[in-house]
C-alpha cells in the first residue's frame, strides 16, 4: 500500500442555510478535482454556514446530504469529509462525517461548542475523539473551536493527520495561523486546517488561510487568501517516520488523563 496520502483542500463560499445550493455548487468543485485523490475535506457545516439555528438546516444520517456524500465518495474513490448540522435523537449536533468510497461512516461531534456565538446553547456537545483508519493511515477529524484546546488534540492515539474544518472568522484568524502551526509541531503530525471565505448571514466576514503543515511546522500549501480555491497536498507516511524516530519528542510528553 502506497505511503503517499493525496489531500484535497476545498476552500470555498457557502450559501447561508441552502443545503440543496451548497450541494450544488460543492458537488462542481468535487468535480473539478482533475486527478485522482485520496481525501476531499470541505469546511465546518458545509451546506449552511455557522448557523444558530439548526431547525432551518438539520437533517438525518439517512438524509440528502449523506446520500449526496455516499455518492460523490463512491464517484471519485476518495474519503470525503466535513461537517453539517445533524438532527438526533430530538438533538441538534455539529457533526463532522467522513464518507468511505465503500460506504463506511466515522462520525464526530464537535467537542467544544463556540460558547461566544452561543453554539453550546443550540447543539449538544460531543464526548469522544474519533481516529479514523483510512489506507493505513490513522486521522483525527476536530472542528474549528476544537483547534483552542491542545490537550483534546494531543498526541496519545499515534496518528498521522490532524485535520481541522473551520468557519474561523476573518477578524480572529492570526490565532488560527498560529495554532494550527502548533498543534503540527507539538504532535509531530501532518495538520490540515481547512476554513471557508465569503461572508455568512450573520455579516461574519471569513479570509480562508487553508493550510497544511507537516510534521516540523513547515508549510506544504499555496493555498490564496480571501478566495475560492482547491488545492492537492501530498503526504508521505516516511516523513512522520523519519522525524519520530530521530526526534523522539512524542517519548518525552507528560503523562495524564482526560475526564470529559
Amino acid at each position: 500500500m502506497s505511503r503517499e496520502l493525496k489531500v484535497a483542500i476545498i476552500q470555498t463560499e457557502l450559501t447561508w442555510e441552502n443545503p440543496e445550493e451548497n450541494r450544488r455548487l460543492l458537488s462542481y468543485k468535487i468535480d473539478a478535482i482533475l486527478s485522482p485523490v485520496d481525501v476531499i475535506v470541505l469546511p465546518e457545516m458545509f451546506t449552511s454556514g455557522f448557523t444558530m439555528n439548526p431547525s432551518a438546516v438539520a437533517e438525518t444520517m439517512e438524509g440528502e446530504t449523506l446520500n449526496w456524500l455516499r455518492s460523490k465518495a463512491k464517484q471519485r474513490q476518495a474519503l470525503i469529509m466535513g461537517s453539517l448540522v445533524i438532527s438526533e435523537n430530538n438533538k441538534f449536533y455539529n457533526r463532522m462525517v467522513c464518507v468511505e468510497p465503500s460506504g463506511t461512516i466515522t462520525t464526530y461531534d464537535k467537542r467544544h461548542t463556540f460558547t461566544l456565538a452561543g453554539e453550546h446553547k443550540v447543539y449538544t456537545a460531543g464526548t469522544e475523539k474519533v481516529i479514523l483508519n483510512y489506507k493505513d493511515w490513522k486521522i483525527c477529524p476536530l472542528i474549528c473551536y476544537d483547534l483552542r484546546f491542545p490537550v483534546w488534540a494531543r498526541n496519545t492515539e499515534n496518528y498521522d493527520l490532524l485535520i481541522y474544518v473551520a468557519n474561523w472568522p476573518k477578524v480572529r484568524i492570526s490565532a488560527w495561523n498560529a495554532l494550527l502551526k502548533a498543534r503540527a509541531i507539538e504532535n509531530m503530525t501532518y495538520c490540515i486546517g481547512v476554513n471557508r471565505v465569503g461572508q455568512d448571514g450573520n455579516k461574519h466576514h471569513y479570509c480562508g488561510h487553508s493550510v497544511a503543515y507537516d510534521v516540523l511546522g513547515n508549510r506544504m500549501d499555496n493555498l490564496p487568501d480571501n478566495k475560492e480555491a482547491t488545492e492537492i497536498v501530498i503526504l508521505d507516511k516516511d516523513v512522520i517516520t523519519k522525524y519520530r524516530e530521530k526526534l523522539n519528542f512524542l517519548n518525552d510528553t507528560d503523562n495524564f488523563s482526560l475526564e470529559v
